[in-house]
């Protein structure tokens, strides 16, 4: 869970490669290493949504109201807007709507980074347990940007049900490969173990391998790093918010007591 950014500059620049693959397959280490073979931002689900600005993270919960809606037309302009400037994605914002970005950006290619199902589910189901969880949502209130998160991400667990067919579980990575297999044209597809390295993805992209070693992130780590520094500002807001209330609250009790 990156605390560095990435922000378009440019918003002329389109996807050119999809991280296909599940969550928690490595997908902050391939957005990194996107970023540097690509020379340019890569959309990283919660990098994005817990450190950029109030007005774009809310866009997330529009697209994934129109995802709902069943707004075709709405959700590929609400795409466009959201991925506008970026030249990869990873992370469940890019496998949630691969169809759609198949239409918009028909050059894309995609990895899809596998792992075995054991170690996939030892990692994700603590994601599972908590990311849309009410009360982190109703904690997390007064902070800007992150404050939308909770109810985005029930979006996550929506979208990844139905291309799979199944309620979250320990088969679901695989169901979601499946399912990217199926749909991706095998000429615009890599699939690749997590491990990997640079020498097959910089092949597909027909890039030089990079001198440094690939991006390696302990998301597991990352994770409880930054939800303790996001426990801490909320801890923090609501402090302000409660003391407010008591000043005033005191200020009018002179005043008008």
């Amino acid at each position: 869970m990156g605390q560095t950014v990435s922000v378009p500059v440019d918003r002329r620049r389109k996807l050119e490669i999809i991280d296909a693959g599940f969550s928690r397959t490595g997908t902050l280490s391939y957005a990194y290493a996107l970023e540097k073979l690509l020379d340019g931002p890569v959309h990283h689900t919660a990098t994005q949504l817990f450190n950029r600005e109030d007005s774009y993270c809310k866009k997330w919960n529009l697209v994934y109201r129109y995802r709902r809606e069943g707004n075709r037309t709405q959700l590929l302009k609400a795409l466009e807007d959201v991925f506008s400037g970026f030249v990869g994605a990873t992370d469940v914002t890019a496998i949630d709507f691969i169809p759609e970005l198949m239409e918009l950006y028909p050059d894309a290619k995609f990895v899809l980074v596998t792992r075995p199902p054991a170690a996939w589910w030892k990692s994700f189901e603590i994601v599972a347990d908590n990311a849309g969880s009410r009360v982190m949502g109703n904690i997390t209130m007064p902070l800007p940007g992150v404050r939308w998160f909770v109810d985005t991400a029930r979006g996550f667990f929506e979208a990844a049900e139905d291309r799979t067919g199944h309620k979250c579980n320990p088969l679901w990575i695989e169901q979601h490969n499946d399912y990217v297999r199926n749909i991706v044209p095998k000429d615009r597809l890599l699939e690749v173990e997590l491990g990997s390295g640079w020498e097959p993805l910089c092949k597909f992209l027909d890039k030089p391998i990079p001198k440094e070693p690939f991006p390696h992130v302990n998301e597991a780590a990352a994770r409880d790093k930054f939800a303790l520094k996001i426990l801490q500002k909320a801890a923090m807001a609501w402090a302000g918010i409660f003391t407010s209330i008591g000043l005033i609250s005191y200020l009018s009790w002179q005043l008008w007591g």
